[in-house]
């Protein structure tokens, strides 16, 4: 598979600037979720897009149950695409799953990234003694089982929720894009991570971190964003974006770019 990674993956590179900047979508989108931004970043900046391999664009086929039971094999993805394409230095940008896939390759290539932009990033979801990540496990096991019972039906509850914003066309694309999704995957993703816990892997980010969240997200509590700057080890700042929901980037994306560009153009 490693041989045409870049095929399967859709891996694109597009925009004429010097400076690469790495844009990686979360869970249950495609790199189509980074439409709206693309064009203004192109004129100045190299960008480097994909799908993940989950992704309802990728081919199912290519989705190994045995393999992808942790964050690390897509991290082992995003380091072998852009070792493929021989960037050597890079900003990255990550949604939701995504900004814990470049936490974690920051962690194995600290030389190749000059700063990570952390949109809606959480190391852990599920709450703990002392930790408020926003969800309680039964509360997750009963989406699990909706998911299971009826994918359409969850799809159709649960893009308008994470949405958040009242942004139609930002719902009905979500809503595209998680039924590309085959549900199982869907659901064996959703618990990967739901599982997933990096909270005591933050101290060893060296890399100057960007974390992006909004002021109301249903998926991610602002108190998580905080959490993230206390404990990432590298020079870290929160922006909160005075708007909803856990898809800026398809809602509000004229205030996102404002953002990105303020982050981008410190870490040259």
């Amino acid at each position: 598979m490693a041989n045409n990674l870049l095929e399967i993956l859709n891996v694109r590179v597009v925009g004429t600037g010097d400076s690469v900047v790495v844009l990686a979508h979360g869970f249950g989108t495609d790199q189509s979720a980074w439409r709206s931004i693309i064009p203004y970043f192109t004129p100045n900046y190299r960008i480097v897009l994909y799908d993940l391999i989950c992704a309802g664009s990728v081919n199912p086929d290519y989705f190994d149950f045995r393999r992808y039971t942790s964050l690390e094999p897509y991290v082992d993805d995003l380091l072998n695409i852009l070792d493929a394409l021989r960037i050597e230095k890079c900003a990255f940008v990550g949604h939701s799953i995504s900004a814990m896939i470049g936490i974690l390759a920051s962690i194995r290539r600290p030389d190749l990234f000059t700063k990570l932009i952390l949109i809606g990033a959480s190391p852990r979801f599920l709450n703990d003694r002392d930790y408020h990540g926003g969800f309680e496990r039964g509360e997750v096991e009963i989406v699990f089982t909706a998911m299971e019972a009826n994918y359409e039906a969850w799809v159709n509850g649960y893009a308008p929720l994470v949405v958040g914003a009242d942004v139609p066309a930002a719902v009905r694309e979500f809503t595209r894009t998680l039924f590309n999704m085959r549900p199982d995957i869907s659901l064996f993703v959703s618990k990967t991570v739901f599982e997933s816990d990096l909270r005591d892997v933050l101290g060893m980010v060296r890399v100057p971190c960007c974390i992006i969240q909004t002021a109301t997200d249903v998926s991610v509590p602002v108190s998580v964003a905080m959490y993230l700057k206390n404990h990432l080890g590298g020079r870290s700042t929160v922006k909160i974006l005075n708007t909803e929901g856990h898809l800026p980037h398809l809602s509000a994306p004229t205030l996102l770019v404002q953002n990105l560009r303020r982050a981008l153009s410190n870490s040259r």
